[in-house]
């Protein structure tokens, strides 16, 4: 159990959320540029890709979210944390060069944009003061991608994050997978398809990717600066989100 010494006060609470939920208004920003530059809705995107890669999105992102969380792992011993900048210059170059040939490219590329968002998030935990390797960690970095993504209407689920980790399991960050998935491969798609909008081609790739890594990391600031301000300011963690919550203008979401 981790004991913190100097617990903060009330205002430093709020000062924080308040800088938490500025976070939050400069993630949803980048989905409104990346429309206005791509043009056209989001909900029209996915239409544009062949019906057997949209039957397909979700097995094949589930693979890529296993996947990427061993590579991501892995790749810890060999490249050390990176800066977010450093982070949003690689993921450009990999979506310019998976616009510029087309669908076939561009399919090949999402796996590994796949792998690094999740290094940006877990770079992220680790600034918070989190370590990668605790399960309960590298359940969260997964829990962050079922934020709402940048071209995906954002219906409050990027907040809804599970209150407790009790007996996280390698199985339950699998059963995240399962769950997420879903989620990510309708954003996945959706970035797919701007890949294949006429004439931009490259620029559109590098666009979203951009932007997609932009959102997941400031979305990843959120997650693990809340959980970090819990623990500093010895708050239940559900309170403290229906906190942020009203910071943002949302009440708590109804659960199905």
């Amino acid at each position: 159990m981790e004991i913190i010494e100097n617990q903060i006060d009330a205002s430093e609470v709020s000062a924080r959320l308040d800088a938490l939920a500025a976070r939050h208004a400069r993630a949803s920003n980048a989905g409104i540029q990346l429309l206005n530059l791509i043009g056209g809705q989001a909900e029209g995107l996915l239409d544009r890709l062949p019906a057997g890669i949209r039957g397909r999105l979700n097995e094949a992102t589930e693979q890529a979210l296993v996947n990427a969380m061993e590579v991501a792992h892995r790749s810890r011993g060999v490249v050390g944390e990176s800066p977010g900048w450093m982070t949003r210059v690689v993921t450009t170059a990999m979506g310019a060069a998976g616009g510029w040939g087309g669908l076939p490219t561009a399919m090949a590329e999402l796996p590994v944009t796949t792998t690094v968002l999740l290094r940006a998030i877990q770079d992220v935990a680790i600034e918070h003061g989190f370590s990668p390797q605790e399960q309960g960690v590298r359940f969260d970095c997964v829990q962050v991608f079922a934020a709402a993504g940048p071209l995906e209407h954002d219906d409050g689920a990027d907040i809804a994050f599970l209150s407790t980790r009790v007996a996280v399991t390698g199985a339950t960050v699998n059963g995240l997978i399962a769950r997420v998935a879903p989620r990510l491969a309708t954003v996945l798609g959706q970035k797919l398809a701007a890949q294949t909008v006429p004439i931009l081609g490259a620029a559109a790739g590098a666009a979203t990717n951009y932007a997609y890594t932009s959102y997941y990391q400031q979305m990843a600031h959120v997650h693990f600066g809340l959980r970090r301000l819990a623990i500093e300011a010895d708050r239940d963690y559900a309170d403290l989100v229906e906190d942020f919550r009203k910071r943002i203008g949302r009440g708590t979401p109804r659960r199905g």
